[in-house]
């Protein structure tokens, strides 16, 4: 058997690949990706913004009567620092029938999926409308800024009538109210980054000031932290949630729906509990303090604290609007400024939705597909600059009892042998059919 039938063991030698980002030190296992594809018998191309974090494409001719299929991933992956995993989180050892080890679910499973969807589609001779494109990026967990934002401001041509792409994430077995659905992504959120500032007196810390800048501080961090944004019900929220509840029973169904009513939605999310908690960064721009810088040393109060603050923009909404939200939340104390910003796409295409939609229903037939929006950004966003419309369809046949959302970034993270054969037969599956 040649690797693309074995698209689980291909999992694991790029588990075994550290690429934790940063650094990212994805050369060697980008390499190893464009070994596979030699063998295969593709020309490949490789770019770098910065040496030893290469990008590789290859692509495999159709008949032309449809525009070229873009597929692409990212084999960087998050630290492991202090976490605690039963098995290392780079041996990729299968244990009661998952493979374990950072990149599993995001996204080195979704990468093998593709990869071996792509040579068997090579290999069998498969007939195809349009081009496919194969696209294995570095950095994307770290702002893409040496992935696919290089490729698109440097290298767009490659990509030129590309009308739309499968990446991450989506089509994994999401349960609500006992009901399986399989979600695929059409939008995600953008990402903004601020830097926030308090000033104050500064002084000795042998004298307390009360109402100083930590005072101060304090008071930003309870506002933000506790409160929420203003509510906007965006387009690809409404069509999630429309979907969602078409399969479900009242009295879920009837709460799914008052969350698209802005009387009611905050109110529903408290009564929703954690399930809530998931939906609500779909019907808010959110800022989450994460870093923080004052005094350099203990015996001093500080006369400035820095604060920054990772914010996430819905569809349809600026970094300057998210901004003023965010500061009239927390007061005149805190002054903002913008360090970086990538914005998220303005628009969906809906055209091959349908299609993903029905492989799903076919591969089980007592699973729901559903539109979703991502709470969080992909690579998606650097596409759509160019007219790109990413779908998230890796799809995983998950059990009820598998946390997805709390397994992503984690320790512990892993993906069932099953679900990596589920999802590369469900991609070979939207390469035979797209036209």
């Amino acid at each position: 058997m040649t690797i693309y039938e074995r698209p689980a063991e291909l999992l694991q030698n790029l588990i075994r690949f550290d690429t934790t980002n940063p650094p990212g030190n994805e050369a060697a296992c980008i390499q190893y990706v464009d070994g596979l594809l030699h063998e295969a018998g593709f020309e490949t191309t490789l770019l770098e913004r910065t040496a030893g974090r290469p990008n590789v494409l290859a692509r495999l001719k159709g008949e032309g009567s449809a525009p070229p299929l873009l597929l692409y991933g990212h084999v960087d992956v998050v630290p492991t620092v202090g976490q605690d995993w039963q098995h290392p989180p780079f041996s990729a050892e299968v244990i009661d029938d998952y493979i374990w080890g950072r990149g599993a679910l995001d996204m080195k499973g979704g990468v093998a999926m593709m990869l071996a969807a792509f040579l068997r589609a090579r290999a069998e001779g498969l007939s195809l409308s349009g081009d496919v494109i194969m696209c294995v990026v570095s950095d994307e967990e770290d702002g893409g800024d040496d992935g696919a934002k290089f490729l698109v401001e440097q290298h767009a041509d490659l990509f030129e009538g590309v009308r739309y792409a499968i990446g991450e994430f989506g089509g994994f077995a999401l349960y609500i109210d006992g009901k399986r659905f399989y979600p695929i992504q059409v939008s995600e959120k953008g990402v903004t980054w601020f830097t926030g500032t308090v000033r104050g007196p500064a002084g000795h810390a042998s004298t307390p000031m009360p109402g100083g800048t930590m005072a101060s501080l304090a008071k930003v961090l309870d506002r933000v932290c506790n409160q929420r944004l203003p509510i906007h019900i965006t387009e690809p929220a409404r069509l999630m949630f429309q979907a969602m509840a078409a399969g479900l029973d009242s009295p879920m169904k009837d709460q799914i729906l008052g969350l698209l009513d802005p009387s009611q939605t905050d109110d529903i999310l408290d009564e929703m509990g954690e399930t809530g908690r998931m939906f609500n960064a779909l019907l808010h721009n959110t800022a989450s303090p994460t870093m923080l810088q004052a005094s350099n040393k203990i015996n001093v109060i500080p006369g400035e604290v820095s604060l920054r603050i990772d914010c996430r923009v819905l569809p349809g909404e600026s970094p300057e609007t998210a901004m003023r939200e965010i500061q009239a939340l927390a007061g005149d104390a805190l002054q903002l400024k913008i360090d970086r910003s990538d914005a998220p796409p303005a628009s969906i295409d809906m055209g091959l939705f349908d299609t993903l939609s029905d492989i799903l229903r076919e591969a089980d037939p007592d699973g729901t597909p559903m539109p979703l929006l991502m709470p969080a950004a992909t690579d998606g966003r650097f596409f759509a600059r160019i007219g790109i419309q990413t779908y998230g369809f890796l799809p995983m046949n998950l059990t009820p009892d598998f946390d997805f959302w709390g397994t992503i970034h984690a320790a512990n993270e892993r993906i069932p042998v099953s679900a990596v054969d589920f999802g590369t037969r469900a991609v070979y599956e939207a390469l035979r059919r797209f036209k």
